[in-house]
């Protein structure tokens, strides 16, 4: 894995419509949403978090992260939100504070997913739209989000939110070739 998931250091105000906010990893205990084993979200939604690490070691470990303390190479500062409607985890978001080499050529500022069974809800827009503002605090001026070449639906999400197509490289390390937009 090349980047670090990491915490947030604070909520954002939900979206109007979609009642969607991103909180910081540890708000999810303390508003209840206790079951996360839910099918896909360890390979969706917490990135790094093995099978032998407690809850409470993750969210240490991510909020070391996040602050850029004992980041081995290649890792970067990063914050790691997860996308909450009601008691409900729909998805989440990485947003790394720099690029470093790989992430330059594939992987982007922010990287979003959306749990299969809240797709095509409007949801990714959204986690992508404050996705920026977050990206924007940790004064990250033009913001590079890559998706697979053969992902139409993140390529209008991404569309949707101002991006502009730079070009489609190779993966580095031999995935999907990669579309690379700028946004702002």
């Amino acid at each position: 894995m090349r980047i670090a998931a990491v915490a947030a250091s604070a909520t954002l105000a939900p979206a109007p419509l979609l009642a969607l906010a991103l909180v910081l990893v540890a708000g999810i205990l303390a508003r209840g949403v206790r079951r996360l084993a839910i099918a896909g979200f360890r390979a969706v939604v917490a990135i790094g978090l093995r099978p032998d690490t407690s809850w409470s070691q993750y969210v240490d470990q991510l909020d070391l992260l996040r602050r850029a303390r004992q980041l081995p190479a290649p890792w970067v500062p990063a914050t790691f939100l997860l996308a909450v409607v009601g008691d409900d985890v729909v998805g989440r978001t990485s947003i790394r504070h720099e690029l470093n080499e790989y992430l330059l050529a594939a992987g982007g500022h922010i990287g979003y997913a959306v749990l299969p069974r809240f797709r095509r809800r409007g949801f990714a827009i959204e986690i992508l739209r404050q996705s920026l503002i977050v990206a924007r605090s940790y004064d990250v001026g033009r913001v590079l989000v890559t998706c697979d070449e053969d992902n139409e639906a993140s390529a209008r999400v991404i569309t949707r939110c101002g991006g502009v197509l730079e070009n489609v490289v190779d993966d580095p390390e031999g995935g999907p070739r990669k579309r690379r937009y700028w946004i702002g």
